[in-house]
């Protein structure tokens, strides 16, 4: 770790790190700490007991939205392509979209597909894995209810997948909304989580749960204020 700012110093000050709190204490001690010159982001941290090279995927349409509006692209064709303009998609097509990709353009942050578009949509893996952008299954990418998908990205659905140590980072809302909110939305995110749980996964599904504000330490929870 680098050097440690003056706020983030005073902010390890200014409560227990070694100590589990209830949720809304969390959220109290993270309103408490030193503010950034901006909005900072809540983000929740969780480590999950899955067996070695399981990974979880799945995605969240939060009770209530934060952030900007996300800029969404649909590959698809016909009908369906119609449906994703009505819908409000900032970029539509099929094989011209494609090409468009493959030549460098990535001006958007969520990308849909019909399931009959993904043989070619396939050939984009390389650019969009490594950006977290492949539409995939899993995670309401890949469907047929295109008006639907469409509508919930731009409410603000997020995507949140596991990483190879079986920790899942979200944001769940920003440290000026209410207290209730940030609450609810925390609150819903756990419930999606606890629905991941692969069958195979003995004991503890959920290991530990801490907040954070985008600036400042983490603030470890108790997990049974999130049920």
């Amino acid at each position: 770790m680098g050097k440690l700012s003056k706020k983030y110093k005073k902010a390890l000050e200014m409560y227990d790190r070694t100590k589990k709190y209830s949720l809304d204490e969390a959220i109290r001690i993270l309103k408490e700490l030193p503010k950034a010159k901006f909005d900072e982001s809540v983000d929740i941290s969780v480590k999950l007991n899955l067996n070695k090279g399981q990974r979880i995927r799945s995605n969240i349409l939060f009770p209530h939205s934060f952030g900007n509006t996300k800029k969404v692209l649909v590959f698809a064709k016909g009908e369906k392509a119609e449906e994703a303009k009505k819908a409000g998609a900032d970029y539509v097509g099929d094989i011209d979209l494609i090409e468009k990709i493959q030549n460098g353009f990535m001006d958007f942050d969520i990308a849909i597909s019909t399931p009959d578009m993904m043989k070619d949509v396939s050939k984009l893996g390389p650019i969009l894995g490594k950006k977290g952008l492949m539409p995939n299954p899993k995670s309401g990418t890949v469907t047929f209810e295109i008006k639907k998908a469409v509508e919930e990205a731009k409410k603000g659905k997020r995507e949140f997948r596991s990483d190879k140590d079986g920790v899942v980072n979200i944001s769940v809302g920003k440290i000026s909304m209410d207290d209730g909110n940030i609450i609810e939305n925390i609150k819903a995110f756990y419930e999606v989580l606890v629905k991941t749980r692969p069958a195979d996964v003995k004991g503890e599904y959920i290991k530990s749960v801490a907040l954070s504000k985008t600036m400042s330490p983490s603030v470890r929870i108790d997990i049974k204020s999130l049920i």
